[in-house]
């Protein structure tokens, strides 16, 4: 079995060829090609944090295998991450353990990738801004993501601390090849022509009255039934995609929300994304559109993101092989 750490997952899963990779396993998901269950998380017996299960098995490429996470909200105060874990590989035919991957790189690269190949299908070809809520690591990955698909001039960062929000900036100001910076309106940030969320809110820090029509929207930081980034109007003005309509419908409260209030119902969700890719599904249709990506994140992208590293790493010779006999 081999074991891939941080360092190498980055190395071997640059932004722009798990964008690639996301398309396949998102056209492969709607297509009924992977097996994934409902995702399980069971709490800890004190209730100081949750583990996270999430399998899954494809045929193409030949492998099964899980996503496997410890959530401690307790986690940074002690200078660790919040999500821990690592990605499981098997080969399909012999049931052979094949790979670890650690996770947390899987997610923060697979994540924004995902954004980005919905932003690459849905949003106008003349967006120029990133819009940005929230100062994390998928801010820093979504700033990635987005720029592979779109040429961004300027990306536009709100985040509830005014110093934490400037002092990202600079930080990723100096990393990329377009300016970035801090704004205290998250109005500004809204009106951009891309915009994404990636914050831990569970109350809606977006309002739908500051988007600008045309725009192209990614919810990504929350995934519970009760928490929402956005509000009611944001919903209610956006063609709404999905990245699994099955996860969404127990999910994502940033749609379950404006359904139990009765402000639209299910048919407001257009379809996957992989549903756009297959053409059973219209994308955009006019400029004026605002399109809408509600991202949970699905095994689907775990899977194909490790089969990916693997394939490479195999190549390369990276990571360490352990002999499980």
């Amino acid at each position: 079995m081999r074991i891939i750490n941080r360092h190498e997952v980055e190395r071997l899963l640059p932004m722009a060829a798990c964008i690639d990779v996301m398309a396949d396993a998102m056209a492969a998901a709607s297509g009924g090609a992977v097996s994934m269950p409902l995702r399980l998380f069971t709490p800890l017996a004190d209730d100081s944090g949750s583990f996270g299960l999430m399998p899954g098995s494809m045929l193409d490429p030949p492998f099964f295998g899980a996503k496997v996470i410890s959530l401690l909200p307790g986690n940074p105060s002690k200078g660790l991450p919040t999500v821990q874990g690592y990605v499981s590989l098997f080969d399909h035919d012999t049931g052979r353990p094949l790979a670890l991957i650690e996770g947390s790189s899987v997610t923060a690269i697979r994540t924004a990738a995902a954004s980005g190949l919905a932003t690459r299908e849905l949003a106008r070809q003349g967006a120029r801004s990133h819009g940005i809520f929230g100062t994390g690591v998928q801010a820093v990955t979504h700033i990635d993501a987005v720029g592979c698909v779109r040429d961004i001039r300027e990306a536009v960062v709100w985040g509830r601390d005014p110093d934490k929000t400037r002092q990202f900036a600079e930080q990723q100001s100096d990393r990329v090849k377009f300016a970035v910076r801090a704004t205290e309106n998250p109005a500004e940030a809204a009106g951009c022509d891309v915009v994404s969320t990636v914050t831990a809110a569970s109350e809606p820090v977006l309002k739908g009255e500051w988007l600008q029509p045309g725009c192209h929207l990614n919810l990504v930081g929350v995934h519970t039934p009760q928490a929402r980034e956005v509000n009611t109007r944001a919903i209610e003005r956006s063609r709404v995609y999905v990245d699994l309509v099955e996860s969404a419908m127990n999910e994502a409260g940033d749609l379950l929300i404006p359904i139990g209030d009765g402000a639209i119902d299910e048919r407001h969700i257009l379809g996957e994304i992989g549903q756009v890719l297959a053409g059973a599904v219209p994308g955009r249709t006019d400029e004026s559109d605002i399109t809408l990506y509600k991202s949970l994140g699905i095994v689907a992208q775990d899977l194909f993101a490790a089969a990916h590293i693997y394939a490479q790493a195999l190549d390369e010779g990276a990571g360490v092989e352990v002999d499980l006999g």
